[in-house]
C-alpha cells in the first residue's frame, strides 16, 4: 500500500492520549508517532484535563501552524477496566479540516480503550483507517473514511442562524473576509465559538479556504504569534481579556452579547456604502426565506461575491511580467464610483495581490 499510504499520510499525522487519574494529575501516557514538546504543551492545554473544576468539554478542535487538532475527552465509568483514570481524552493530528469525520473516529477510539484498557487495539484500527480508510468493530462502530467528504463540512455550520443573530451586520464579516482581514470571536462556552467561526468562511464560498480558521485560541505567546504570522484569520476564543486586545483585530465580534466591533485602524478599509447595503439586503432576504436551505443561502451570497470581482474586472490588466493580473487604478478612478465602492474595489484588490508593486 505504500503509494496509496503515503497519500492518506498527509491527511493524519498522529495519534495521542493523556489521561487523568485519581489524584487529579495528568499523565501523557502515549503518543503515535513522537511530537514536539511545544504541541504537546498546546494540546493539553486544549483538553481541558488540566483545568481545576471546568467543565469537561467532549469535543474541541483547532488549528495551530497548519496542523488540525481534534480532541475528544470522557469520564471513565467505575465499571471499566481502567480502575485509576478519571478521564482521559484521545487527540488526532492531521492536516486537513473536517470536524464531523474526526469526532466520529476519536469516539470509536475511545471507546475500544474503555474496552480494552490498552492503546494496541487502538493502534491497529489507527493504523487501519491510515492504510485503508476504515476501521470495522463490531461493538464500537465501524469507521469509513469516504463517509465525510470535506464539502459536508464545509457546509455543516449554519449562515441563517448568524444572519437571524446579526441581521444587516453580516456584511461587516462578509466585507472583512473579502478583504482578508482578522476577525476575533469571543463567547464564554467553547461549542458556541466553534460553531460560530467554523461557518464564517462560506460567506467567501469561492475562496474554499478553512486555513484562515482558528476556531480555539489561548492568549499564550507561542499561538498568538503564529497566528500573526497569518494575513488575515478567523480566530476563537472564550477568553474575555482578548477584547483588549487591540492588535490582535480589525473586527471584534463578542457573540455573547451580540456585537460587532470594527477596530479603529480597520475603519477606512472597511467603510461601508451602497455596494455594501446591496450585499447586506441580499444576504437577509435569503438567510430569512424559510424555503432555503443554508447551502441555497450560500450560493445566493456566492453568486452576488461573483457580482463584485465582475465590476473589478475591466479595471484590470494584465502586468507587465504577464504573471499576474492588477489593478490599473487610474481606470478605477475614472469610473467615479461612490468613493466606498472605489475604496472597497482598491481594498478589495490589494487583499486578491493585485496592487503594481
Amino acid at each position: 500500500h505504500f503509494g496509496r499510504l503515503r497519500q492518506v499520510d498527509q491527511l493524519r499525522l498522529g495519534v495521542d492520549q493523556p489521561e487523568k487519574d485519581t489524584n487529579g494529575e495528568v499523565l501523557w501516557v502515549w503518543c503515535y508517532p513522537s511530537t514536539t514538546a511545544t504541541l504537546r504543551n498546546l494540546l493539553l492545554r486544549k483538553c481541558c484535563l488540566t483545568d481545576e473544576n471546568k467543565l469537561l468539554h467532549f469535543f474541541v478542535f483547532g488549528q495551530y501552524r497548519r496542523t488540525w487538532f481534534y480532541i475528544t475527552t470522557i469520564e471513565v465509568p467505575e465499571s471499566s477496566i481502567l480502575k485509576k483514570v478519571t478521564h482521559f481524552s484521545i487527540v488526532l493530528t492531521t492536516k486537513d479540516f473536517n470536524p464531523e469525520k474526526y469526532a466520529a473516529f476519536t469516539r470509536i477510539l475511545c471507546r475500544m480503550y474503555l474496552k480494552h484498557g490498552s492503546p494496541v487495539k487502538m493502534m491497529e484500527s489507527y493504523i487501519a483507517v491510515l492504510t485503508k480508510g476504515i476501521c470495522q468493530s463490531e461493538e464500537n462502530g465501524s469507521f469509513l473514511s469516504k463517509d465525510f467528504d470535506v464539502r459536508k463540512a464545509y457546509l455543516a455550520g449554519s449562515i441563517k442562524d448568524i444572519v437571524s443573530q446579526f441581521g444587516m451586520e453580516t456584511v461587516i464579516l462578509h466585507t472583512a473576509l473579502m478583504l482578508k482581514k482578522r476577525i476575533v470571536v469571543y463567547h464564554p462556552k467553547i461549542e458556541a465559538v466553534q460553531e460560530f467561526t467554523r461557518t464564517l468562511p462560506a460567506l467567501v464560498w469561492h475562496r474554499q479556504d478553512w486555513t484562515i480558521l482558528h476556531s480555539y485560541v489561548h492568549l499564550n505567546t507561542d499561538e498568538l504569534e503564529a497566528l500573526q504570522m497569518c494575513t488575515g484569520y478567523i480566530a476563537g476564543f472564550v477568553d474575555l481579556e482578548v477584547s483588549n486586545r487591540p492588535d490582535l483585530y480589525d473586527v471584534f465580534v463578542n457573540l455573547a452579547e451580540s456585537e460587532i466591533t470594527i477596530a479603529p485602524l480597520a475603519k477606512e478599509a472597511m467603510a461601508m456604502g451602497k455596494l455594501h447595503k446591496e450585499m447586506g439586503q441580499l444576504i437577509v432576504q435569503s438567510a430569512e426565506d424559510p424555503e432555503k436551505s443554508d447551502s441555497q443561502v450560500i450560493q445566493d451570497i456566492a453568486l452576488k461575491t461573483r457580482e463584485i470581482f465582475t465590476n473589478l474586472a475591466p479595471f484590470s490588466e494584465v502586468s507587465a511580467d504577464g504573471e499576474k493580473r492588477v489593478l490599473n487604478l487610474e481606470a478605477l478612478k475614472q469610473k467615479r464610483f461612490p468613493p466606498a465602492t472605489e475604496n472597497f474595489l482598491y481594498h478589495l484588490a490589494a487583499a486578491e495581490q493585485m496592487l503594481k508593486i
